[in-house]
């Protein structure tokens, strides 16, 4: 009964502990206003400028361009990656997947073009 008594007391502190790890507070990296510009495209270089809000938790914001606003459906971020989906005219909900490259760029693709963000510092 001992044994059984130890072998539980283990078991709902490894299950506690592990609990506790993966809750960690989300990083506010990604936060702030950004300036995403795409080179390439059919419709030539697309300057997208964004101010990323955490609400409830999350990210959220929308692409905005000289003629053209787009909400952001949702945005995936991890501590070196940030995945922003859009509404495009033409080809339904695409992303952006863009990597951290230091503490105010990313780098990364939009389909096959080449995309870069710069914290824009106010």
């Amino acid at each position: 009964m001992k044994k059984a008594s130890i072998i539980l007391f283990v078991f709902f502190f490894g299950i506690t502990l592990q609990g506790f790890s993966q809750s960690t507070a989300p990083t506010d990296f990604y936060a702030g206003k950004w300036e995403i510009a795409v080179n390439g495209t059919p419709r030539g270089d697309i300057v997208f400028k964004t101010n990323l809000v955490r609400k409830d938790g999350k990210l959220t914001g929308e692409l905005v361009t000289d003629d053209n606003k787009r909400p952001i459906t949702k945005i995936e971020e991890k501590d070196k990656t940030l995945v922003i989906y859009f509404e495009s005219s033409q080809g339904g909900e695409i992303s952006i997947d863009l990597t951290k490259v230091d503490d105010n760029n990313l780098k990364g693709m939009l389909m096959d073009f080449t995309a870069t963000a710069k914290r824009v510092k106010e």
